[in-house]
């Protein structure tokens, strides 16, 4: 029986422990206590929890945890309103820079969609010889 936890569904064969890390919101760390409130071992796999086991799980994180889309929701909101009230950050996420004071003349690749725009970086070198 495929576990479904948050309207996410957990894999099959990975442990509990780290199959729950597929619910979004939820972590390493925030697995560990769920499993310890909720008295099942870590070490069990996914495919073995029990109808029971599965109800406790998902009654304690709806409970504890805001997870998928009521956080998605929550964080998309913040962003908006950063964006609605002008604040520096807000225009750092409109325009897909980093936010977090991180140095933009180099190291942003990832976040500027690996653009490369001198001359030398990442050019191929030409077919023949001049």
């Amino acid at each position: 029986m495929a576990a479904r936890i948050a309207g996410v569904t957990l894999p099959q064969n990975k442990r509990i422990e780290f199959g729950l890390t597929y619910v979004y919101g939820v972590g390493h760390s925030s697995v560990l206590k769920i499993l310890a409130a909720t008295k099942i071992s870590p070490d069990i796999r996914t495919q073995d929890l029990t109808t029971e086991q599965i109800k406790s799980l998902s009654d304690y994180i709806t409970k504890n945890f805001k997870v998928e889309g009521e956080l998605r929701r929550e964080r998309t909101g913040n962003v908006k309103r950063l964006k609605d009230i002008g604040a520096y950050r807000g225009t750092r996420h409109t325009k897909g820079l980093p936010v977090r004071g991180q140095r933009t003349r180099t190291n942003t690749r990832t976040v500027r969609g690996n653009v490369r725009h001198t001359m030398g970086s990442g050019r191929r070198p030409s077919a023949e010889k001049t």
